[in-house]
């Protein structure tokens, strides 16, 4: 080896050591702000420190720092930004979902591991994104298998008016998390093969110059999927979170702004339908447009959030000195609305930049990715990650219709944050190829990765 070749290997690894070493100290950064946060939540409740607040801070301190080490070890030139706010967003959670209900809080510790293995499984197996580009159509059939999995008999179950749940055993789950994943996968491996078809149009309806049909086909079929939820599991918001998927990375797959407008006409018309069809739609609105006649009974919630956002004001009422059990399913739906009464604007604002940085984050891996697939599954995953927490934030500030689904990371739900430390291993995954590809960290390359 020549003295140039020993020279250059540090320069190289200079990148992925700095940052981890920057990924680390967030990391603390995060577990030190979730300890204080907890510390103060029962001082403010109880005038006393919490009995297990240094059993939280071991154990929150051994998960990320598993995840860390997993990152470190496996994927050495990811971003060292996506892990630390996921873990300070979902160390935020739990302090207001035990603010909630201390039962919860500990089943969402539970599944807080469960995340982070699911996040460590997902980096050891899935070493080049692109691989999951040969099992295509697998994807498709998954995804929306798991969407309409609800609605068979015997294991479907119906919780708050939405068939949305699949008991196993005593363990109920929502398989619709895991196909969010799952679709974006499918419509970014078959946009990769068909964007140049997409994008010249030879089809004629009316004014409109179209595709031809037959490559449209599979993607509307993966769609219409996910207007069944709508229409048989009546929920909007999944509804609505797969839709923009399609629309999304259809959009970027062609390149042609005529989709986005074919895509709201599809929206409206079909908001129209529902308006007009379901009775759980025109309720739903109806309640965003006026809650205060409905104020005790379908209305309660929102107005009882806007209670809890007036009283928090600029900078809340202080950890633990809130009623966040005044509001119903406040641990999911409402915990946006929760952490505005304790930490006022200040604290939903921080909320909000971390999901901002989150996002802004994922679009800059899909922007760096070296191949097609690689950009359109960043694209399609950061898409759910804004969607969904726009979609549920909107809803509480009555900015857009509530829909029940999860703010991620934050609210109580298992299958939630399984899918969605999924998603982020995904992420770290597309981002440690660029870096290592782009003359970043070196990294061990397959013989055919050489040969290509």
């Amino acid at each position: 080896m020549s003295s140039q070749q020993v020279s250059s290997e540090p320069v190289r690894g200079r990148p992925a050591t700095s940052r981890r070493n920057t990924e680390l100290g967030l990391l603390v950064l995060a577990i030190v702000t979730t300890a204080g946060l907890y510390a103060l939540a029962g001082l403010g409740h109880n005038a006393s420190l919490p009995a297990n607040l240094v059993p939280l801070l071991v154990f929150f301190c051994a998960l990320l720092v598993t995840a860390h080490m997993a990152v470190r070890r496996l994927a050495p030139g990811a971003d060292g930004v996506l892990l630390p706010i996921a873990g300070l967003l979902n160390g935020l959670g739990y302090v207001f979902i035990a603010r909630v209900d201390e039962d919860l809080a500990g089943l969402q510790a539970t599944w807080t591991a469960v995340g982070i293995g699911a996040f460590v499984a997902t980096l050891v197996v899935v070493r080049r994104l692109r691989d999951l580009d040969r099992y295509r159509y697998t994807f498709a059939v998954v995804g929306v298998g798991l969407l309409l999995l609800p609605l068979l008999p015997g294991i479907g179950r119906n919780i708050n008016g939405a068939r949305l749940w699949v008991s196993l055993g005593p363990i109920n789950v929502q398989p619709g998390e895991a196909a969010k994943i799952a679709l974006a996968i499918f419509f970014a491996s078959y946009l990769v093969e068909k964007r140049d078809l997409l994008s010249v149009a030879t089809f004629r309806v009316g004014p409109l110059l179209l595709p031809d049909p037959k490559h449209l086909g599979p993607l509307l079929i993966a769609w219409g999927g996910s207007l069944v939820v709508m229409v048989a599991e009546r929920d909007l918001g999944s509804s609505l979170l797969f839709f923009a998927l399609f629309v999304v990375v259809l959009w970027v797959a062609t390149q042609r702004a005529a989709y986005l407008g074919l895509g709201g006409a599809m929206f409206g018309a079909g908001a129209l339908i529902a308006w007009n069809a379901f009775d759980h739609v025109s309720a739903r609105v109806r309640i965003w447009l006026d809650p205060w006649p409905e104020a005790q009974d379908a209305g309660f919630q929102v107005v009882q959030a806007a209670f809890a956002f007036g009283w928090g004001g600029l900078a809340g009422t202080g950890p633990g000195l809130g009623q966040p059990t005044i509001i119903p399913a406040a641990e999911t739906d409402f915990i946006f609305a929760v952490i505005g009464e304790e930490l006022g604007l200040l604290g939903t604002t921080a909320v909000l930049a971390g999901f901002l940085l989150m996002v802004g984050t994922g679009l800059r891996i899909a922007m760096r990715a070296d191949g097609a697939f690689e950009k359109l599954v960043a694209v399609g995953l950061t898409t759910i990650l804004a969607v969904q927490s726009f979609i549920i934030i909107g809803g509480v500030v009555r900015l857009v219709p509530l829909t029940g689904i999860t703010l991620p990371f934050v609210s109580y739900g298992g299958s939630s944050l399984i899918a969605n430390y999924v998603l982020l291993a995904l992420l770290l995954r597309i981002s440690d190829r660029t870096t290592s590809l782009s003359g970043g960290p070196p990294r061990p390359v397959a013989a055919g990765e050489r040969a290509r």
